[in-house]
């Protein structure tokens, strides 16, 4: 959510030359402060939020836990589908993903093949499960917590610095108005605000996409000009795994991500629970899928429109931004400054993105602490559903003081926020090895997953480590332009600014697991940097960063299997009623006597375990999924 920050700087900015003529009346002009019109667009926005979260916690009194956590199960899907958008897409997305397409082409679109077979089985497996268990909690703590404060500061600091307040009342500000909301409302106020916010987003960049493809001529000039420049790539079959992206690592990253945001995620779970029947939620599911595509595609258009533009007149070469996350930014302020209220369009679609985000992961946390660490405390534990709703509004209040404080410090513990950040994204991959397991491969042991997950946690750290001490380099982008720049007007105090902030705050989170090995992609390319479509080295800190979250899940079962096979595996009458696949479950039972009905004298070896020791009751006792 860091990106944000670059947004800001940007906005006052004196930068622009053109290399085309029906956008060259811009460049000559200074970069504006907000102007009356951009303030009062983003203030509307900010206030619209507010109200709608007002009128929905005031509206019905939130009397209850499962009202303020799920709606009491009974929201309408709309909303709903754009709540799930706006909780896993942000302003990360919004600045990165067109980046990475202005970069290093299109190959990464193909992540969109993974989507389908992950949709197919949290459809068909995983929901069907995780509804009927009515379950409120399933996520993990620390890596929300952190993540709310650094997407509060980066976009403060944007505020701060188009508006002249400091970037501490910023923050202040921001994380009071998400808070109150949130707090007042519950997951009804966090819906209906994300139905503004995400549409602002998607409106937002949709207004420069469209505005920037009529000056180019139509979308037809756009891909005309980005395969000449290379930039569509689509089928790269190299099966090499040292080369950034092919089509098969895309794909496989794809499906981690998915697997991430939709499957075993808290924000998008307790939406798809939210609903009051399982069909709905798996209606909500399937229309989740195309409106990630959707946006997505929007998002990486928008780098082939940026590419366009710039196409002999590069601004990250020509020296008038520095990161290749600034391009959109950087567009809005050069070319499309001269249309009142652009800019605040502009940043009112990033700050949506970003409200979005900090609102629903807010409530995810709330939720998360009540049902796994309060509910069944002794003082908590006869509360009535009055006092426990007031309770949850106290842990939402709680959640945005602690969130604001960490905004405030993310400034002053850059390099160790940026550390903490992408440990945390290292959790992702065993996470989804442990439900997985759970639920897949029902005569897998406690042992087995223990074993299997720590193993791939400490696996994804010594990556980590070893890139970072190692200083692997990234890859080189496609070839950059500047022979249509007429003059190279760079504001050198705005740059040095801009990569103090970026240097300070860097939350590089485009994908949940690109962080954790390819943390070079903002940086401008140096001589040790080698070709996108070469290899990269033939080192394990070498291999494409797309494969490794489908690393961590594949270790975490194959070692969860084979400790579990060496320990005992669990007979088919173990596992709880109704967290396993009933298609694995059927398996399970017809291996079981398949195996036991040749060797009858050793079915004592199998391990018959009490609750607490079975793969499923891992997952319900120790990752925070609780019925």
């Amino acid at each position: 959510c860091v990106l944000q920050g670059q947004t800001l700087t940007l906005l006052n900015a004196s930068q622009g030359t053109s290399q085309h003529e029906s956008m060259a009346d811009s460049n000559n002009t200074s970069g504006p402060n907000f102007t009356p019109i951009d303030i009062a667009v983003f203030s509307i926005m900010l206030t619209a939020s507010v109200l709608i979260g007002v009128y929905s916690g005031l509206k019905g009194r939130v009397t209850t836990t499962q009202e303020y956590l799920l709606g009491s199960r009974n929201l309408s899907p709309i909303p709903v589908l754009f709540s799930l958008l706006g909780g896993v897409i942000s302003a990360i997305s919004v600045l990165g993903q067109p980046s990475e397409i202005y970069m290093y082409g299109t190959q990464l679109i193909v992540l969109f093949v993974g989507l389908f077979p992950v949709c197919i089985f949290i459809h068909q497996v995983t929901l069907p499960i995780l509804y009927n268990l009515k379950l409120v909690s399933i996520n993990e703590l620390l890596y929300n917590l952190i993540l709310m404060g650094i997407c509060l500061y980066a976009p403060s600091l944007a505020l701060s610095t188009v508006t002249n307040l400091s970037t501490t009342t910023s923050i202040v500000i921001l994380g009071v108005i998400c808070t109150f909301y949130t707090s007042i409302g519950g997951v009804k106020a966090v819906v209906y605000t994300d139905v503004l916010q995400t549409s602002l987003m998607f409106l937002g960049l949709l207004a420069v996409v469209v505005i920037c493809c009529l000056d180019l001529g139509g979308v037809g000039n756009v891909w005309t000009i980005a395969d000449r420049g290379s930039r569509l790539q689509f089928f790269n079959f190299d099966p090499n795994p040292f080369v950034r992206h092919t089509f098969w690592s895309t794909m496989l990253l794809g499906v981690h991500i998915f697997l991430y945001l939709a499957a075993f995620n808290q924000i998008t779970f307790q939406r798809l629970a939210s609903v009051n029947t399982l069909q709905t939620s798996q209606r909500l599911c399937l229309a989740f899928v195309f409106g990630i595509i959707i946006l997505w595609v929007l998002f990486f258009f928008s780098g082939l429109v940026a590419y366009a533009v710039y196409e002999d007149c590069d601004p990250l070469t020509s020296g008038k931004i520095e990161k290749p996350d600034q391009i959109i930014p950087f567009l809005v302020t050069d070319k499309l400054r001269n249309l009142p209220g652009m800019c605040g369009v502009f940043v009112a679609a990033i700050y949506g993105a970003v409200l979005s985000s900090i609102s629903s992961t807010g409530n995810s946390m709330t939720c998360f602490i009540w049902q796994d660490f309060l509910k069944g405390a002794p003082f908590f534990r006869n509360l009535g559903e009055a006092g426990a709703t007031n309770t949850l509004k106290v842990i939402s209040l709680a959640i945005g003081a602690i969130s604001i404080g960490l905004g405030m410090l993310a400034g002053k513990f850059g390099s160790v926020f940026v550390l903490i950040s992408k440990l945390s994204s290292v959790i992702g991959g065993p996470l989804n090895g442990v439900f997985i397991a759970g639920i897949c491969t029902p005569w897998v042991n406690a042992k087995g997953v223990m074993v299997g997950c720590v193993t791939s946690f400490v696996f994804n750290i010594w990556i980590l480590i070893g890139t970072f001490i190692s200083g692997k380099g990234g890859a080189v982008p496609l070839s950059l332009s500047t022979e249509g720049c007429s003059t190279a007007v760079t504001n050198a105090s705005t740059v040095v600014f801009l990569n103090t902030s970026l240097t300070e705050t860097q939350f590089n989170n485009t994908y949940l697991v690109h962080s954790l090995l390819d943390n070079t992609s903002t940086r401008a390319p140096s001589v040790n940097i080698i070709s996108d479509n070469e290899s990269r080295g033939d080192t394990i800190y070498d291999i494409s960063y797309c494969y490794s979250g489908v690393m961590s899940i594949v270790m975490t079962l194959i070692l969860a299997n084979f400790v579990s096979l060496l320990t005992g595996p669990l007979s088919p009458s173990s596992h709880s009623e109704g967290v396993v696949s009933p298609s694995c479950g059927r398996f399970h039972q017809w291996v079981w006597q398949l195996w036991y009905s040749s060797t009858p004298h050793s079915q004592h070896n199998a391990q018959r375990p009490q609750k607490g020791q079975t793969s499923a009751d891992v997952i319900l006792e120790t990752t925070g999924v609780v019925p």
